[in-house]
């Protein structure tokens, strides 16, 4: 990669803005996205956590909107509440940046649809949302998408599910047929992508890794063996060593979530936690206090961090091994963003040690034995 974002297209304008924000590089990714997409082509586009897939599609979406038109031109949808609201707030710093004159709107099913509903009366040319709220203005016709020329599909293998593709469809109908759709996604199987096919006509597929089981080489793995009644005090006493800054905690179920921030706070360990069955007024308060420090330690289950982008992670560690390698590779990829570094710490039980084995071949990393040594993490010697 040795294009810069001017070479690929981008106006000097957009690409002072990123300049601002200390972005002077593609990643792999954008340079493989944004030419394409600015020549109108229908995308299809796969690559790892982390790697900028945002703003591969927000970039070249930003370029084809035309400003003097004041009706809605760029659709984005994304699966959960937060995403939603980091592509949105990726726009408007963008636009105010590079000084565009362009109005924006967030449409998720958590807000007021009231005052969504009189947001549109100011006719933004971009809106970010979730499908069911965006079929539900559709079909009240107070969104208006018949000149939308750009959608997006964030999270594809997220939203093609059977819960959400009878949203996405009706929504493609609603739209012109000569809409150009962009669809990402940080993994996905033949299934799912051919359904993503079976909805664009002619799109180019962009896989940047060889395999969608690809990890950042900047995270270091290791591994803690340990009886599962003591894996809270292990987790305890590894935040305390690691002097961990932020640490996002992943159990597989609700109630261990609930039961491992309570042992969490009865020992005054600053946390919160997030899980499929949360308000999502507790899931915001969760989230925004973890990423502006006020909380330490996050704990999750996989559904409950679905779309979860937060800066500065430093931590991922596995209360419990997760059920698969995908799952693995969702994990792993909250920490070290971009070109930064981080830890991903496992506490397996020894019927968990194949997979130990297992995940070390599939990724090609070393995931390292450590033991606690009165208070110490060593290296395990045999």
């Amino acid at each position: 990669m040795d294009k810069n974002f001017k070479e690929l297209g981008i106006k000097e304008n957009i690409c002072k803005a990123l300049d601002i924000r200390g972005i002077v590089k593609p990643t792999e990714v954008q340079e493989k996205t944004i030419v394409p997409a600015l020549e109108g082509k229908n995308i299809i586009a796969q690559s790892q956590t982390g790697t900028g897939k945002t703003l591969a599609y927000v970039l070249p979406m930003m370029e084809k909107i035309n400003y003097d038109n004041k009706e809605l031109q760029g659709l984005v949808l994304a699966p959960t509440h937060e995403l939603t609201m980091q592509i949105h707030n990726t726009i408007l710093d963008l636009k105010k940046d590079a000084n565009i004159s362009c109005n924006a709107a967030s449409l998720v099913g958590s807000g007021n649809i009231t005052r969504q509903i009189e947001k549109l009366k100011s006719k933004p040319q971009i809106a970010t949302g979730s499908s069911g709220r965006v079929v539900d203005l559709i079909k009240r016709k107070k969104l208006k998408v018949h000149n939308v020329k750009f959608l997006v599909i964030d999270e594809f293998d997220k939203l093609l599910d059977k819960d959400n593709i009878n949203d996405i469809k009706f929504i493609i109908k609603s739209l012109d047929n000569k809409v150009q759709i962009i669809m990402v996604s940080a993994t996905t199987d033949e299934k799912t992508l051919d359904m993503a096919k079976s909805l664009m006509s002619e799109a180019e597929i962009i896989k940047v890794s060889s395999s969608d089981l690809t990890i950042n080489s900047n995270i270091t793995h290791e591994f803690f063996l340990c009886d599962p009644r003591k894996k809270v005090e292990f987790l305890r006493k590894v935040v305390h060593w690691e002097r961990a800054k932020k640490t996002l905690v992943f159990v597989n179920n609700n109630y261990d979530v609930e039961l491992t921030l309570d042992k969490l706070k009865y020992h005054n360990i600053n946390c919160d936690s997030i899980c499929g069955n949360i308000s999502k007024e507790d899931r915001k308060n969760a989230i925004e206090g973890f990423r502006r420090g006020k909380v330490n330690v996050l704990i999750a289950s996989d559904v409950g961090a679905r779309g979860l982008d937060i800066k500065g992670i430093t931590h991922v560690v596995n209360l419990d091994m997760p059920k698969s390698e995908k799952d693995y590779v969702h994990r792993a990829g909250r920490v070290a963003r971009g070109e930064n570094t981080g830890k991903c710490i496992s506490l397996v039980v020894p019927k968990e040690l194949s997979l130990i084995e297992k995940y070390e071949k599939i990724f090609n990393v070393k995931i390292t034995e450590k033991v606690l040594y009165k208070g110490q993490i060593l290296d395990y010697e045999d």
